[in-house]
């Protein structure tokens, strides 16, 4: 018992010797840059570098002057951003994650030319956002989109549509984009848990007659749902983060703003470098508050489960 307990206690030692040189290197390349980001947001520091940063404590985040409040907590345009990005956080990655396991199901069936459809569902996951939201753009262009063509063609639509400008409009179209692009990585990684699954319990389920269906929900989803887990927690991070798609599809305005995209503007357009910090200190706070809970909450419904 305490050769075991030595040894034990010896591997943790040479894990930690391992895991040091990761963890310092984390430290200056993350850590620093946060702690300076929320040192800024405690400031009135701006981009020009005129004049010396004073700290002022939270004024960046709420302020009470004449009778109000001001402040990013009280301002309704960064509340509006928060909506547009939990929106589009919420309603892309269910999206990707329903089409993802839909995709990696048809992949991992054996058929002809498997290996060709394989790669090819891979293509608009490895374009470059900036290039796959550019070429979106140009397709979804009000005056000479293909879309627009498509459509009027189909007689679907009377006249073309500003499906980028429009406020009713832009945000599903940068969802329906960033679907279109982000299914494939959903896909791979189920398609990777699919491969790993026992045969033994499909081939039972087969002889007793069981709907394909029911041992999909009973047998499957449940085997591979850590690693559904896993995908969603990666692609939740990516779409609370988001900034380059909404930022080169649309225009710079509230109804398809993203928290990312608000900071950028008042760190760069309005060179309010405090403001800007308070905001991105925000986004990470919101960011890790929303990983933590689908964590706890995923671990709480695997074990009971289990």
């Amino acid at each position: 018992m305490e050769q075991t307990s030595a040894l034990t206690r010896k591997r943790v030692r040479a894990a930690w010797w391992f895991l040091t040189p990761m963890i310092i290197t984390l430290a200056m390349v993350a850590g620093w840059p946060l702690l300076r980001t929320f040192w800024f947001s405690m400031t009135n520091a701006t981009l020009d570098g005129s004049g010396v940063a004073e700290f002022i404590g939270f004024d960046n985040y709420f302020i009470y002057e004449d009778g109000e409040f001001y402040g990013i907590l009280f301002d309704p345009t960064w509340w509006q951003a928060v909506w547009n990005t939990l929106y589009f956080a919420i309603v892309s990655v269910s999206l990707e994650t329903v089409f993802g396991i839909v995709v990696a199901l048809v992949l991992n069936t054996k058929f002809k030319g498997q290996g060709l459809v394989r790669a090819a569902v891979l293509v608009p996951w490895a374009i470059p956002t900036i290039v796959s939201a550019k070429m979106w753009g140009w397709m979804l262009h009000d005056q000479f989109g293909i879309i627009n063509d498509f459509l009027m063609t189909l007689g679907l639509i009377a006249a073309p549509l500003a499906w980028t400008a429009d406020s009713d409009l832009s945000l599903n179209v940068v969802i329906a984009v960033d679907v279109w692009k982000t299914t494939p990585f959903m896909a791979l990684l189920v398609l990777a848990a699919l491969q790993m699954l026992p045969s033994d319990c499909y081939e039972a389920a087969k002889i007793d007659g069981i709907h394909p269906v029911k041992v999909f929900f009973k047998v499957t989803l449940p085997l591979i749902m850590p690693a559904v887990m896993v995908a969603v927690v990666f692609r939740a991070l990516d779409a609370l983060r988001v900034f380059d798609l909404i930022y080169v599809l649309t225009p710079s305005n509230e109804a398809t703003m993203s928290m990312s995209v608000y900071a950028r503007q008042n760190l760069v357009d309005f060179q309010d470098v405090g403001y800007g910090s308070a905001a991105s200190t925000l986004l990470f706070l919101i960011v890790a508050l929303c990983t933590i809970a689908y964590l706890y909450v995923g671990r709480k419904s695997m074990n009971e489960g289990n």
